[in-house]
């Protein structure tokens, strides 16, 4: 076993031993406090969604490396979800059940019987001032500054660095908000979005997160991932860093700036690497209370094929742009639309039956959450 791994498993031992520990302590709490009921919420979320590519494909499928929004000219289900939520003092649970295209694309490799799984976690408080938390289950990734409720994020799709990390993990995550301002995580997971563990694979996946937000106007992330996704017999370590920042610089006008990179062993036991990463800068405009707009920049780049195979020669290179419009009269409706071009260094996109290095293409959704 060579170090890192070494260092891996001290690690979750440390973190399992502090957490025992904690638990101990908690113990002396009033029990008074804990047999109090918890609050019990429900809701829920649509976003149905058209989009039209003008590559114009001869499949419903547009993109290998899209998992939002994903087909061609009919309307569909992109994602929709009843949760169930229990919130105490000293203990709280979600599950969610979740159907649409996303559910389709984003969860095929998991167990039929949990692809429709959203989210299913629950977690209790480790001391007297409820800062210090342990949840267990599936839950959203710790991971980007976007997730599958569109209706949250400032462009109607998500980005390329969104679409090719984890939208969720399952695991146990400790929690700990020193103040208002920070939160700081440690995660052990199954792996590189995964419920099940890949078969043959006895290595956990460690991930952290420092958060720094300062009320609505700054927020800055860091998150990381230190895993693998082969069995045991082939292992390849996979470190990713996950960067952004989120500034509302006036009451109208704010930008997000983000950064992907991460690195795989070409082979077990070598000291060299397959690189990518993915810069994107979002800005926002708000033009009136009910309408607004938002601009993106992005580029990804794979040429090695870890994330996204293409099967050229220079792999996935490519750049996108996108301008999307929003109405939303209330906070929780949503109507959209959006335009999105891509340009590659290799022809890896398909105009009918010719490859080309663009695709253009027109989305739009309503959301609603309730």
């Amino acid at each position: 076993m060579n170090k890192i791994q070494t260092t891996l498993k001290l690690n979750f031992y440390l973190i399992i031993t502090l957490l025992i520990l904690r638990l101990t302590a908690h113990g002396q709490i009033d029990s008074s406090v804990w047999a109090q009921k918890p609050e019990i919420s429900y809701s829920g979320y649509v976003d149905i969604f058209y989009a039209y590519d003008f590559n114009q494909p001869k499949t419903n499928y547009r993109q290998p490396f899209l998992y939002n929004h994903n087909r061609q000219n009919e309307f569909n289900l992109n994602l929709g979800l009843i949760r169930v939520s229990a919130k105490h003092l000293k203990y709280r649970a979600n599950i969610a059940m979740q159907a649409g295209t996303y559910v389709m694309d984003n969860y095929a490799s998991e167990q039929s019987a949990l692809q429709y799984i959203y989210e299913g976690n629950a977690g209790i408080s480790l001391n007297k001032k409820n800062n210090l938390w342990i949840d267990a289950g599936i839950f959203a990734s710790h991971i980007g500054f976007e997730s599958a409720i569109s209706k949250d994020s400032w462009t109607l799709t998500r980005s390329l660095l969104a679409e090719n990390s984890p939208y969720y993990l399952s695991g146990a995550k400790l929690t700990y908000n020193p103040n208002e301002q920070w939160e700081l995580a440690a995660l052990v997971c199954n792996g590189w979005q995964r419920i099940n563990k890949v078969y043959g694979n006895s290595l956990p996946a460690f991930c952290t997160q420092i958060k720094y937000i300062k009320g609505d106007r700054l927020s800055f992330n860091w998150s990381t991932f230190i895993g693998t996704v082969d069995p045991d017999t082939t292992r390849r370590l996979r470190y990713f860093n996950n960067v952004y920042i989120q500034s509302q610089l006036t009451k109208k006008f704010g930008f997000i700036a983000g950064f992907d990179i991460g690195g795989q062993q070409i082979k077990k036991g070598n000291a060299d690497y397959y690189i990518w990463f993915s810069p994107v800068i979002i800005i926002r405009y708000m033009w009136k209370d009910k309408w607004s707009s938002a601009m993106r920049a992005e580029y990804y780049q794979d040429k090695d094929g870890v994330i996204i195979v293409t099967g050229t020669p220079n792999g996935f290179k490519t750049n996108g742009l996108s301008l999307n419009l929003d109405y939303s009269p209330v906070k929780n409706i949503a109507w959209r639309i959006e335009g999105r071009w891509f340009n590659s260094t290799d022809k890896i996109f398909l105009r009918q039956d010719k490859n080309v290095n663009d695709n253009f293409s027109i989305v739009s959704s309503i959301a609603i959450s309730f």
